[in-house]
Formats: C-alpha cells, sequence, structure tokens
C-alpha cells in the first residue's frame, strides 16, 4: 500500500470497496463507528505524551472519552462546525435511543451521541482530517488536560 493512505482508504484497499451511500445510514450507525474514532484520537494523543502504565493510560483516557466531556467539546465548538455537520449532530442527538446513559445525564448522552455521529460520518465521508481538527478545537477551547 501506498504511504500517506487514510485508515478508511486501507481498510477498503484490502477489503474491497463499500458500495453503501453513507447518506442512508442510521445516526447511530455513525455514532457506534465516531465513538470509536474519537477514542482513537484521543488515545492516540494520550500514547505520545509519553510512556505510562496502562492502568493510567486509561483512566486518563475514560476521563475525556465519555458523554460529558464529549458534551462539553460539542458545546464549545457547535458555532465552528458546519451546517452539514450541525444537521448530523441534530440527527444524532435527536435520535432515539435503544440504550441508557451509564454515568451520564441523559442531556449529555444525547449531546454525545450527536457529537459522535458527527466523528463517524465525518470518517465514513473519508475526512478524518476535519475529525482531528473539531476534537482539537475542543481540547482547546476547553483546555483540556492530556
Amino acid at each position: 500500500m501506498e504511504e500517506n493512505v487514510s485508515l478508511l482508504e486501507q481498510i477498503h484497499q484490502a477489503f474491497g470497496e463499500c458500495d453503501i451511500d453513507i447518506r442512508t445510514y442510521s445516526p447511530l450507525t455513525f455514532a457506534y463507528i465516531g465513538d470509536a474514532i474519537f477514542e482513537m484520537v484521543i488515545r492516540t494523543l494520550i500514547v505520545e505524551r509519553g510512556q505510562r502504565a496502562a492502568n493510567t493510560l486509561h483512566k486518563h483516557t475514560t476521563k475525556i472519552v465519555c458523554a460529558g466531556t464529549q458534551a462539553a467539546i460539542v458545546e464549545a465548538i457547535m458555532e465552528d462546525m458546519t451546517e452539514e455537520e450541525q444537521d448530523i449532530y441534530r440527527r444524532g442527538k435527536n435520535t432515539k435511543l435503544h440504550s441508557s446513559a451509564k454515568n451520564a445525564s441523559l442531556s449529555d448522552y444525547r449531546k454525545a451521541t450527536g457529537f459522535e455521529a458527527v466523528c463517524g460520518y465525518l470518517y465514513l465521508s473519508g475526512n478524518t482530517r476535519r475529525v482531528v481538527e473539531l476534537v482539537k478545537l475542543g481540547i482547546e477551547k476547553l483546555n483540556i488536560e492530556l
């Protein structure tokens, strides 16, 4: 495989292109993959801050990769999101949830689901650069320590 190919492109090259129009995906499908993408970005940032015990890495990650922090991030960056991103967010936030918030208010859980939907939509659209931009912007605006 050639260098500087995105993870999504590498997956498509290795396993075959997907001919499904992602616009047909539900907001919860976007949120499902978006949760993993957001966590991968955060885990990468934390790991690259220096060698630490796995338990320490996990504890630090879970402070950021949680509904409360994701809700705060999306509130902080809402005005910086495009109309399309805001539409995906609203669809994700307002969709009927099939699980409940474990350690968060329902409001934060819904906002987090909307944010994850945006991350998932952007990733599946091949726009991981924008995912990273939005996460970075949220981290900076909230002064989150990694």
